[in-house]
This record gives C-alpha cells, structure tokens and sequence, in this order.
C-alpha cells in the first residue's frame, strides 16, 4: 500500500480528540496529513475545545490544546490530496462560510476521493451540498441539517460509524475506532499484526 495524503480541514474550537487522534493515528500508519485552517499558515495553532458526554441534555465543552497547523490554507488544492478529513466541535459551523472550504468539499466528493466527518462535521458536507440522496451519521443535533440537505441521518450508538460510499461518518468520538478503520478501508490501508 503506498502512503495517501489527506487534507484535514480545522479551526478554532476543533473538538480536541476529533483531531489530534485521527491526526497521529493517520500519521502512525504511514500517511502524510496536512492540517490547513483559513487565514492561518503553517506553524499558526488553532484552539480546541474538549467535548464530553457527562449525562446532561447536550454536550459539555472545556478548552483543550492548541493544535499545530502543519500546511497553508491558501496553497491547498484537492486534486493534490487522495482523501479528506473533517472534525467536528464548533469549527464546522463557521468554516462553512468560506466558499473555498465549501469548494474543496465538492471537489473531493466529484473525485470520488474518501471523506471522513465526525460529529458536526457533517455541516461541512451538508452545506458543500454533497449529501443529496446519500447516508449520514453526525451528532444527533446536526440530523435536520443532514436532512435539510437531502440526506438520510443515520441514527446509531455513539461508538459506532456508518460506511456509504466513500463516506464515512461517525456521531462522536467515541466512534473512532470504527470510524478510524472505515476510513483506513476506503483508502485501501491494510495493518496486519
């Protein structure tokens, strides 16, 4: 298998686990990831915010690290990467404001090329318009932007992933095993042991 190069789109309040696990993970195994954020470059950190399910009605949120961005936003082009990335916490909700975020989306989905979004980072594709007729797991609060978009919310165990396509999309990240190993199967990773 040779090494893919992913795109992983961030921003301010990035939810913490939702990118630095699929960071290193991705690193781990081989893969080159390049962490862009708009208006930021290479060496600039974006904040995180550190989500929990503690048993009230919705998400608590505390701050988290500072993430280091490793590649420039403005140089990115998709036809340069084999797959895309998107976590979720609160940057989703503004980074799908900027038209060229929402272009790189479209871009990857045309391609074909394997697309990962946890959480809400299932506003990124509902607002790139890519899930017309098409399955999505998010964070339960982002169903009736999945179906505002045409798609189907799936609606599964917190711990789980859901596979259509090349997408694969996930609630939360406590899906990230299942989530992390739906993604490595689109991009035709094998771990043997």
């Amino acid at each position: 298998m040779a090494a893919k190069k992913i795109l992983m789109l961030v921003g301010d309040y990035v939810e913490d686990y939702e990118v630095m696990v699929p960071f290193q993970a991705l690193l781990m195994v081989g893969h080159t990831v390049h962490a862009v954020c708009p208006d930021k470059t290479a060496g600039q950190t974006v904040r995180t915010a550190i989500h929990d399910f503690e048993g009230d009605q919705t998400y608590s949120e505390k701050p988290g690290h500072l993430f280091a961005l490793n590649a420039d936003f403005a140089d990115v082009e998709a036809a340069d990467y084999d797959a895309l990335l998107v976590p979720g916490g609160r940057a989703p909700e503004y980074l799908r404001l900027n038209e060229k975020v929402l272009q790189l989306v479209r871009s990857f989905d045309e391609a074909g090329k394997p697309i990962a979004a946890v959480c809400h980072g299932a506003q990124l594709l509902a607002a790139a318009g890519i899930l017309e007729g098409r399955e999505c797991s998010a964070y339960p609060a982002c169903a009736p932007e999945v179906r505002l978009a045409g798609g189907s919310f799936i609606d599964i165990p917190v711990t789980h992933s859901h596979v259509q396509g090349n997408l694969v999309t996930a609630p939360a990240w406590p899906a990230h095993p299942g989530w992390l190993a739906g993604f490595l199967s689109l991009l035709g990773t094998q771990i043997t042991l």
